[in-house]
């Protein structure tokens, strides 16, 4: 299976942990710990890409990186 970018991050609104994949439009959820969204994302990701392979489709490529891990080949590392 495919490997995707995942962001886990802290929400005050929600007040709890939303973890999401930019790559699949709208696959995201929530946990009360990083752990549990991570948990309920590896749900959401499986539903999400099979109802993708049910309607014909491919999974799609990953594409999204970070601005942070971006760099230009021939650039070297980046300098934090």
């Amino acid at each position: 299976m495919t490997d995707y970018h995942i962001n886990i991050f802290y929400s005050d609104e929600d007040g709890g942990y939303i973890a999401d994949i930019p790559d699949l439009e709208a696959c995201s959820a929530f946990g009360s710990t990083p752990a549990e969204a991570l948990a309920e994302l590896q749900i959401a990701k499986t539903a999400w890409l099979d109802a993708n392979r049910d309607k014909g489709n491919k999974p799609p490529s990953p594409r999204y990186r970070p601005a942070i891990y971006q760099a230009e080949a021939g650039e070297g590392r980046p300098n934090f």
